[in-house]
């Protein structure tokens, strides 16, 4: 999800010809680095590493002012690229990456009270999932080019990711708010059970996809994992709803989603200590993967390319 090189042929001169490349070819998906940075860093923040946690939220910060600007900057100058995307149903639901990098730093943010700011994220966020959820199944999906199901990816699930992330956002600042309390409850129930639909639909397409079209190892990307990060942030988004405070939907839906969220392996005892060991290992994984990242920006936009083959030869004597 992290391809932002010149297309195969391409050679751009100098630094503002390559950045402009990279930003034309710029991959839907690419607030993923945002979800990532994040997510360790509650992570690490449970694990009782704040200045850790506390320095990977500014880079996710960091990450995600960029992105946005690059964002604007790709829709502005090459919407013929992006409009490519969102009807390619391989490339579109890499969009939904927009809600859930926003909303998961609001959530980081909302555990440091900084509830301005996160309740900002949660309302840009939740405007943009309501954009997206109708334009990209209509485009991707129903206008989409060629064989839909043989262009299911994993990607599809970030879907659902996107509609619990902003469950778990509008269930993490409920408790902080008196006016309004009954709109996020009632939010964050709409979401939970939404996105327990669209983990499903995901499912069963992919599964379709790999069925009746072969996957090649070139196809199984590493999206594939987006599948167990739904099931994870479903358990989330469930046990934080559990956790509001008194509120008619929460009410009235806390028995059923409590026990509905067991049945994806909340409070049980080996998933705790299952939490503790993986949080370490996705802490490695997050420093090997933003290593590689930083690594092929340099190769792709500030070093400069070898001269072609033909030119160095009639350049020789």
């Amino acid at each position: 999800m992290s391809r932002i090189s010149p297309t195969p042929g391409e050679c751009p001169a100098g630094l503002p010809g390559r950045v402009r490349s990279a930003v034309r070819t710029l991959n839907p998906g690419y607030l993923a680095l945002v979800m990532a940075t994040g997510i360790v860093s509650v992570t690490m923040s449970e694990h009782g590493l704040p200045g850790l946690s506390l320095a990977l939220l500014w880079l996710a910060a960091a990450c995600y002012v960029v992105l946005v600007v690059l964002y604007a900057w790709r829709l502005v100058s090459y919407r013929a690229n992006v409009g490519g995307d969102l009807r390619d149903p391989a490339r579109a639901f890499g969009f939904f990456t927009i809600v859930a990098g926003t909303e998961v730093l609001g959530t980081r943010l909302a555990a440091d009270g900084q509830d301005p700011a996160a309740f900002a994220l949660l309302a840009a966020a939740s405007a943009a999932w309501l954009v997206l959820v109708y334009l990209i199944p209509w485009l991707a999906v129903l206008h989409g080019s060629g064989q839909v199901v043989a262009k299911v990816n994993g990607t599809w699930f970030i879907w659902a990711v996107a509609t619990q992330s902003v469950a778990v956002l509008s269930a993490t600042l409920e408790p902080t708010v008196h006016a309004g309390r009954a709109a996020l409850a009632l939010l964050a129930v709409f979401c939970w059970s939404v996105g327990i639909f669209l983990y499903g639909a995901a499912a069963v397409f992919v599964a379709v996809g790999i069925l009746f079209y072969r996957p090649s190892p070139h196809d199984l990307t590493p999206p594939y994992w987006v599948a167990m990060g739904a099931t994870a942030i479903t358990v989330l988004a469930g046990a934080r709803i559990v956790a509001m405070a008194s509120a008619p939907a929460g009410d009235a839906t806390r028995h059923l989603i409590a026990g509905s969220t067991v049945l994806f392996w909340d409070h049980l005892p080996i998933v705790g200590a299952i939490g503790d060991v993986e949080g370490w290992f996705a802490l490695a994984a997050w420093a090997v993967t933003f290593a590689a990242m930083l690594y092929h920006l340099y190769a792709t936009l500030l070093r400069e390319p070898p001269a072609p083959a033909i030119a160095r030869s009639s350049a020789a004597p």
